[in-house]
């Protein structure tokens, strides 16, 4: 039977180059997921995706699933993967980080979370039970322990306690896995989540407790909820110290084309975020070269391509000039180029990391491109 995770190259630092076997498919590491929140990125076709983006795997989201379409649409069409039709990876999370940002209509006890939905304002109630069995349902590749994601900032008391809960709610999404088979013939498996805020004596003690869970891969959340980057990089740093070397480890919800690099000098091998898209849909374009506000003046009669060194068919047929025009005009294509643009520059980036980790000289790399990614064009 293959390895869940193999790594190939280790660096002179903790980045590394590996792969992760599912039985949707192989994912080379360190890797960028693209969100599809309620079964869709963003204005982005699968088929785009797959041949233009180069996704290896995408992210669904329990939450919103949940509330739309709903589990019984979800199974009777036979899980996530037939009803959006994807054949590849995908990874859910627990539904944790959408109620904790359901601050002003929840309610947190020991048993679970009570929140409001946002669509018709009806009551609901999430224990890790439901969540874990709302994501076998769901039927994702990699599914994600519930947890109570804390704010930034969080007070010391605050974050130990809700470091405990979610360490206490783990066990129970571990005790329901064991007793509840997957529903549709593919192996599941489940990641359980590190907190503690910024406290570096908690992130030890959930990094240690998480590490003893035993479970094939670990996440790292509750960063990039406001902190400084100094803070997130300190953390992950922290953190990566003491999770198993030889399996996954998912930094959620990071970040910046520089946050990404940094996050893989820091041991990460997995990454999402919804920056590419909703700063697509706003006109920002990330690149090679750096960062492009759509909209400027500057762009008006540069008819040169998009983007010289993209990789994506957009990045060649359009011109600057033209998507700033669409931009001005408010057409829905131009938040179709530029989130194609962004999510294929950003696979394309952890790929030629991926390159360099191998090639020896990752940091070397690094340190020359993060102040190219970072300015302002």
């Amino acid at each position: 039977m293959q390895k869940f995770f193999n790594i190939e190259k280790t660096s002179e630092g903790k980045a590394r180059a590996g792969e992760i076997t599912t039985d949707h498919g192989t994912i080379q590491t360190p890797i960028f997921m693209p969100v599809g929140t309620v079964a869709s990125v963003k204005t982005v076709h699968q088929r785009e995706l797959k041949e233009d983006i180069k996704a290896q795997i995408i992210l669904g989201n329990t939450y919103h699933l949940y509330l739309r379409p709903g589990m019984e649409t979800m199974q009777e069409a036979g899980g996530l993967h037939k009803f959006m039709n994807w054949d590849l990876p995908i990874l859910t999370d627990s539904g944790g980080f959408q109620v904790f940002s359901l601050a002003s209509s929840r309610k947190m006890t020991e048993e679970g979370a009570r929140f409001k939905s946002h669509i018709d304002g009806s009551y609901h109630m999430f224990s890790p039970e439901k969540s874990m069995e709302i994501q076998r349902q769901i039927g994702a590749d990699i599914f994600m322990a519930f947890d109570e994601c804390t704010p930034y900032p969080c007070e010391y008391n605050q974050a130990k306690t809700s470091m405990e809960l979610t360490h206490r709610w783990l066990k129970r999404c571990i005790e329901w896995t064991e007793n509840n088979p997957e529903l549709y013939g593919h192996k599941q498996r489940l990641f359980p989540i590190v907190q503690g805020s910024t406290y570096s004596d908690l992130r030890k003690i959930s990094a240690e407790v998480i590490s003893e869970a035993g479970a094939e891969g670990n996440a790292i959340g509750g960063l990039s909820v406001g902190e400084p980057e100094e803070e997130m990089y300190r953390i992950t740093d922290e953190v990566t110290d003491i999770l198993p070397k030889e399996k996954p480890r998912y930094l959620m919800g990071v970040g910046t084309p520089w946050n990404i690099l940094e996050s893989i000098g820091l041991g990460i091998d997995m990454m999402d975020c919804v920056m590419p898209t909703r700063n697509a849909r706003n006109a920002m374009l990330f690149t090679w070269k750096g960062v492009m506000n759509m909209k400027n003046e500057k762009w008006k009669k540069d008819f040169s391509p998009l983007d010289e060194f993209g990789t994506s068919f957009v990045d060649r047929e359009y011109s600057k000039s033209y998507v700033r025009h669409l931009f001005v005009s408010k057409e829905y294509l131009a938040k179709q180029i530029a989130s194609i643009h962004n999510l294929a520059f950003y696979l394309d980036l952890v790929k030629v990391a991926r390159e360099h980790i191998i090639a020896g000289d990752f940091y070397e790399w690094k340190k020359s491109v993060v102040p190219v990614l970072r300015q302002r064009l």
